[in-house]
């Protein structure tokens, strides 16, 4: 069933009776989080619109200013006016919102002597109320959401409160030898060790997250001395993070158990969540990006590394916020990266930290081992009973972001392809496509990593899958072979026509103009052990209708009986091959797919 007139567009023409209509902000503003289709993009890897700020206004060599575009690990002039001058080409894929990787100003360069590298990504922030200088400033941020938001689509905020950049150092040890110290080896009750002097009387540790118990906290020692390097004593804003009383300082987590929660990212210096200050202050940061700009979400960096009552607090204070502001859908979704993938662990921190989403990490590896021929379909099948363990259950899991990859883990066709030695060109782009229809129509809030629809595929995670959009210098990219065209990163890929960014904006629509892809539940249809025949169906939730979809995940045509609702009588084809015109008995439909096809099938009235 295509989608009609938005209600609040409905409601405007039946008062006035004319071609009344809503603006493009009242009807995003409307629109849950379910209905979008969410494009992620590092501003640095994306289009320089400025020439002029590539070096931050900073001077020196790159050491100094961190920009260097010939080499991966440094910036690479990508800035927030690219990002708005490339916006017809976002809207063209048929994404509605765009998450916004950390535009915050970053400390240019960290890292051991001989290692440095760029905040480029923006994780290593310093300034948390204004625009890294790299990327432009806080007027080009809101030229940006101002722009997207004329254009109905929304804006996501990429935040962090786990950590800020690393400025604090110890005075024991070095910068690559800090490892962790326990809570049980350097307890708040002692000096030093656990036999030392104690200090802090009457303090109830930090479960007590009380301001009076935290008051206690008068003689603060940790289990390292902590030391800011001289010129770094006021570099972080608001002026209450530099005081190393607000932070962990137990040294290097090593990324188990507590350390997970307590421990610097190697190096980057790990908030004190648990202290009230501390969750006002971050309360006050990000709910002032909302004031300001109306943005219209937050991804949340790093969300298992905090303690969830940290969140529990959070949350609410941001929903309450964005509700002031007006914005009614605020979404807001947690990084809780894991590699077994778990859904049971992505689900208890939407339960005992509260957050409202997170990134289904287990989609992805369930699609990338159903197309990739790693495996057969069950682990897909499986999600659809693991969505009982969120709140609300498998309307909540309506609205994590689904995705094929990323920034950190990687992309897609590098998975597909190191799964596959040796695939050809054709084959990898028939199993990105298969991808991408599964990322389009199963349940989820699509969400496309900004040069996949190009057919990047990198050599693994982090750096390796961070290409320049706009012609690269670096000649790590350059080198490589794109999925689905002869072009290279030397070279800028905004290609309207690439076979990905035609077959994506193509399923986007149908996905856009079809309730069932969008709020619809789920009915496990077919699955296999081996590589072959995934199905589902989808319902309208306003009027039952039904949409199949099915999946050939192995390299051989599959003819199936799939069983359907008895009243879907009679389909058409929405995408995908050819379905059946009708039911071969009340209950049953014949479908016939070739080797990495799909059909979305949709039943008519």
């Amino acid at each position: 069933m295509i989608r009609l007139l938005s209600s609040s567009i409905a409601l405007s023409l039946a008062l006035c009776g004319t071609a009344a209509f809503s603006t493009p902000v009242e009807d995003m503003r409307a629109r849950p989080p379910e209905q979008e289709v969410i494009y992620f993009v590092l501003p640095d890897r994306f289009e320089n619109g400025d020439a002029s700020n590539d070096k931050g206004d900073l001077k020196g060599d790159r050491l100094q200013t961190g920009f260097d575009p010939s080499d991966k690990a440094f910036y690479h002039g990508g800035d927030l006016k690219g990002l708005t001058q490339r916006l017809d080409y976002i809207q063209g894929l048929g994404a509605t919102a765009i998450w916004v990787g950390p535009i915050f100003k970053n400390k240019p360069v960290q890292g051991p002597k001989g290692q440095e590298s760029a905040g480029y990504h923006g994780y290593w922030i310093t300034d948390f109320t204004q625009v890294d200088p790299h990327l432009g400033s806080n007027a080009d941020f809101k030229a940006f959401v101002d722009a997207a938001h004329a254009r109905g689509m929304k804006v996501y905020m990429d935040i962090i409160a786990n950590h800020t950049a690393d400025v604090i150092q110890y005075e024991e040890g070095t910068a690559e030898a800090y490892p962790y110290r326990s809570k049980a080896d350097y307890p708040f009750s002692t000096k030093g060790t656990v036999d030392g002097p104690a200090i802090n009387p009457g303090f109830a540790g930090d479960d007590d997250a009380s301001p009076q118990n935290w008051a206690k906290l008068t003689n603060p020692t940790f289990a390292y001395t902590p030391v800011v390097p001289k010129g770094e004593e006021d570099v972080k804003v608001p002026a209450w993070l530099n005081d190393p009383i607000w932070y962990h300082n137990r040294g290097n987590t090593d990324w188990k158990g507590e350390s997970a929660q307590y421990g610097d990212f190697v190096g980057l210096d790990d908030l004190a969540t648990e202290n009230p200050r501390v969750i006002e202050g971050m309360i006050a940061i990000y709910g002032d990006w909302i004031d300001k700009y109306g943005v219209d979400g937050f991804r949340i960096d790093t969300a298992k590394h905090v303690n969830p009552e940290f969140w529990r607090r959070f949350v609410p204070a941001m929903q309450a916020r964005a509700q002031a502001r007006g914005i009614t859908n605020f979404h807001i979704f947690g990084e809780v990266a894991d590699d077994d993938y778990d859904p049971a662990l992505l689900a208890s921190w939407t339960r005992h930290a509260g957050l409202p989403a997170v990134l289904d990490f287990a989609f992805m590896h369930a699609v990338i081992d159903a197309v990739s021929g790693k495996n057969g379909t069950q682990e897909l099948a499986q999600l659809d009973d693991d969505d009982v363990l969120y709140p609300g259950g498998k309307k909540t899991a309506l609205q994590l972001p689904t995705f094929l990859g990323n920034h950190d883990a990687g992309r897609v066709a590098m998975f597909i392809a190191k799964a596959n030695p040796g695939i050809d060109a054709q084959e990898l782009l028939a199993r990105d496509e298969l991808a991408h229809a599964m990322l389009l129509t199963l349940r989820g809030v699509p969400t496309i990593y900004s040069g996949d629809e190009q057919g990047f595929v990198g050599a693994g995670g982090d750096q390796l899958a961070r290409q320049d959009m706009f012609p690269s210098k670096t000649a790590f990219y350059n080198a490589e072979t794109l999925v689905g065209t002869t072009a290279t990163m030397a070279q800028a890929n905004f290609d309207g026509q690439h076979p990905l960014y035609k077959f994506i904006a193509n399923l986007s629509a149908v996905r856009r103009d079809t309730p069932a892809l969008t709020e619809g539940s789920t009915v496990l249809r077919a699955t296999s052990e081996t590589p072959g025949l995934f199905a589902v169906s989808r319902f309208d939730p306003d009027n039952g209708e039904e949409v199949v979809l099915a999946f050939n995940t192995s390299t051989k045509p599959v003819t199936s009986n799939v069983a359907v609702e008895a009243g879907s009588q009679s389909f058409s084809t929405l995408a995908g091959s050819d379905c059946p015109d009708m039911a071969s008995a009340p209950g049953s439909i014949a479908i016939t797919l070739p080797p990495l096809a799909f059909s979305v099938c949709e039943a008519q009235p």
